[in-house]
């Protein structure tokens, strides 16, 4: 099972230089309960601007360098080699990484922030009518959140030649 996880604007930017142009600490919280625990996938890209492995998750970092070292994660340097893992997979961006492995994701929860950002990463199109929203949880903006946001669970109804991975 592969989830991909992640909060974009209404233009689907995920980043700007590295970091997310938002603060929404109610949306954090949500990324923490929906990972913690699990297995989460990042690119090195990632890695670097987090600073470290997330605490209480699985790490696993995706990178062609086969020089790269993540102390304490895992390192994976290919797709292929990644969907070899039978465990579930959070997905946790970047950019990249999401757009590799969106053709392979079952599941995708995303938080969509009622505004536009500037951005230099963003989040990839994907076709409409192979996924169904399985939930929506409102969240409207607050003292302590200042843009509306939305979390939307999707689940995959029709793969596009999904290969390399028996769940």
């Amino acid at each position: 099972m592969i989830t991909l996880v992640a909060a974009m604007g209404r233009n689907r930017v995920i980043g700007r230089e590295g970091r997310l142009p938002w603060r929404l600490p109610a949306e954090m919280r949500h990324f923490r309960r929906t990972t913690m625990g699990q297995v989460v996938v990042m690119g090195r890209k990632t890695y670097e601007s987090i600073g470290g492995p997330l605490k209480g998750r699985t790490n696993i970092v995706l990178t062609r360098d086969p020089d790269f070292r993540a102390p304490g994660c895992e390192v994976r340097h290919s797709v292929a080699e990644l969907l070899q893992d039978p465990r579930p997979l959070f997905v946790i961006g970047g950019a990249e990484v999401f757009r590799q492995l969106l053709p392979c994701a079952d599941e995708m929860i995303l938080s969509r922030i009622d505004a536009d950002f500037e951005g230099d990463a963003f989040f990839p199109a994907w076709a409409e009518d192979e996924w169904e929203v399985v939930s929506r949880t409102p969240h409207p903006r607050d003292a302590e959140n200042p843009h509306d946001f939305v979390i939307e669970h999707y689940r995959r109804v029709k793969h596009p030649g999904r290969a390399g991975r028996a769940d």
